[in-house]
C-alpha cells in the first residue's frame, strides 16, 4: 500500500522553516520541550531522593496520564470547535502556573513541607496531576494547528519531520541541562528555568497568528458523537490502528527511562550529571535518524522497516538492562532513540496523511491516549515491576514483551507489513 506524498518540496528540506509563522511555532515548542523536559527529570530526581521508592517514579507517570486520558476525547473534540491557538496559549500558562509552584515547593519552607511525613510528597503528584490536565488538551490543539501554518500541503512532509526533529533535539538538551542544573544549582534553581523557559513558549505562541477552523460541509455533530468519532475513525483504519497499537504496546512494555534514575545512582552509580546523560542518550539518537530521514526520506518497504525498528527497540532494552558498564549503557539508550524515531515520525506521517484537517484534534485526542500517555503509564508499569521483580528483570521482561508485540503484528496487520510510502507517480497529462 502507497501514501499519496507530494515530490515538489522534496529536494528542499528547509522549505518549511521557511514559512514565517511554522518557524516561530517550532521556536516555541522547542522551548516548550526544553521546559518539560527538564522538568520532568528534575522531578523524577527529587522523588526518588524524598522516597527512594521505584515505585513512587512509576506514580509520577500514573499522576500525569490518568488525567490526560480522562480529558482527552473532549480535548480533540474543543480542538475542532474552538480556534486552536487559543487553546495552547492557554495550556502553556497552565504550565508556566505548574512550574513556578514547583520551584516553590523547592524553596526551604516548602522542603520542610515534603519532608515532613510519608504522604509529604503529595503536593508534588498534584501539580503533576493538573500540568496533566493541560498537556491533554495541548496535544490535540498543537497537532491539528500546525499543518494549519502551512499554505499548501506541498510542505507538510518537510514540516513534519522538522516537527519531530526539533523536539528530538530539544529532548536531547533537557535532561542534560536539567543534570546539569541539579548538580550545580539546585532542583529550586532547575524547576526556575524550566518556568522561564516556558514563558518564552508562552510569548512566541501567542506571537503566531491565529488560524480559522477548517471549514467542512459536514453538520457539526452534536457533543457524544464528535468526541467518539476520533475513535470511530482510527478504529475503521486498519493501517492506522495497527501503526497505533504496535506503538502504544512497545512503549508501554519497552520503555526503561522511567528506571533511570536507579540505574544512574545504585547500578552505574554516575550521578545526577551522568543521568542526565542517560535522559539525553534516547533522544540524541532520535534526533540524528530525524535528521537523517529530512534528507533521506522513509519511503520503501516503510512498514517493514517500522517492524524492524521497533524489533531493535525491543532488543537495545533488553541489553541495556544487563549493562553494568555507563558508556555501553549510553550507546544502547542512543539505539533506542534511533528506533523509536522511525516510528514516531512513520506514525505522524499516517495520521496527517489519512486525516481530514477538520478531524485531526479528536484523532489526534485519540493518538494521545494511545501514545502521548502510554508512556506515563509505561513508567508506572516499570516501576510497578520493579518493585515486584527487581529493577533489571523488570527492564528485561518489557524489552522482552516488546518482541512479542512486534511478532504478533507483523503476522496479523498485513496492511502495516506492506506499507509503502514511495510518492505515487503523477499520470501523464
Amino acid at each position: 500500500m502507497s501514501v499519496p506524498a507530494a515530490d515538489s518540496a522534496r529536494h528542499d528540506p528547509y522549505a518549511a522553516l521557511r514559512i514565517p509563522d511554522f518557524r516561530r511555532y517550532i521556536s516555541a515548542r522547542i522551548c516548550l520541550t526544553l521546559a518539560t523536559r527538564i522538568q520532568g527529570l528534575v522531578i523524577g530526581w527529587q522523588i526518588f531522593k524524598l522516597t527512594n521508592d521505584p515505585l513512587a517514579l512509576g506514580l509520577i507517570g500514573l499522576a500525569e496520564a490518568v488525567p490526560s486520558i480522562g480529558v482527552s476525547l473532549y480535548a480533540g473534540h474543543l480542538a475542532d470547535s474552538v480556534k486552536r491557538k487559543n487553546i495552547i496559549v492557554a495550556t502553556v500558562a497552565s504550565l508556566l502556573l505548574c512550574a513556578v509552584v514547583l520551584a516553590l515547593l523547592a524553596t526551604p519552607a516548602g522542603l520542610q513541607l515534603l519532608t515532613r511525613d510519608a504522604l509529604s510528597t503529595l503536593p508534588l503528584y498534584a501539580v503533576i496531576f493538573v500540568s496533566g490536565i493541560a498537556r491533554g488538551f495541548l496535544g490535540p490543539a498543537a497537532f491539528s494547528f500546525m499543518p494549519q501554518l502551512l499554505p499548501d500541503r506541498e510542505n507538510l512532509a518537510n514540516a513534519i519531520t522538522w516537527n519531530s526533529t526539533t523536539w528530538q533535539a530539544a529532548s536531547v538538551l533537557g535532561p542534560a541541562i536539567g543534570g546539569y542544573l541539579i548538580a550545580h544549582l539546585g532542583v529550586g534553581n532547575a524547576y526556575a528555568v524550566a518556568a522561564g523557559l516556558l514563558g518564552l513558549a508562552l510569548l512566541q505562541f501567542a506571537g503566531v497568528a491565529s488560524r480559522p477552523l477548517p471549514v467542512t460541509e459536514e453538520v457539526r455533530p452534536d457533543l457524544k458523537t464528535s468526541v467518539l468519532s476520533g475513535i470511530r475513525f482510527i478504529w475503521s483504519n486498519q493501517l492506522i490502528l495497527a501503526a497505533l497499537s504496535l506503538d502504544l504496546f512497545a512503549v508501554l512494555f519497552g520503555g526503561a527511562v522511567a528506571l533511570l534514575p536507579i540505574f544512574a545512582a545504585d547500578i552505574l552509580k554516575v550521578g545526577a550529571t551522568g543521568f542526565g546523560h542517560l535522559e539525553a542518550a534516547p533522544a540524541v539518537g532520535s534526533v540524528l535518524m530525524a535528521v537523517m530521514l529530512t534528507y533521506f526520506p522513509l519511503r520503501r518497504h516503510a512498514g517493514r522497516k517500522l517492524l524492524w525498528a521497533v524489533a531493535g527497540f525491543g532488543a537495545a532494552t533488553i541489553c541495556f538492562a544487563l549493562s553494568s558498564n555507563f558508556w555501553l549503557s549510553l550507546f544502547l539508550l542512543f539505539l533506542t532513540g534511533v528506533f523509536d524515531s522511525v516510528s514516531v515520525i512513520v506514525r505522524s506521517t499516517l495520521l496527517h496523511t489519512f486525516t481530514p484537517e477538520h478531524m485531526k484534534g479528536r484523532v489526534s485526542a485519540v493518538n494521545n491516549i494511545f501514545i502521548g500517555s502510554s508512556n506515563e503509564i509505561g513508567s508506572f508499569e516499570s516501576g510497578t515491576m520493579a518493585r515486584l521483580l527487581g529493577v533489571v528483570p523488570s527492564v528485561i521482561f518489557g524489552g522482552t514483551m516488546t518482541l512479542v508485540v512486534v511478532a504478533l503484528t507483523a503476522l496479523r496487520a498485513d496492511k502495516l507489513r506492506h506499507l509503502d510510502m514511495t510518492p505515487e507517480k503523477k499520470s501523464a497529462a
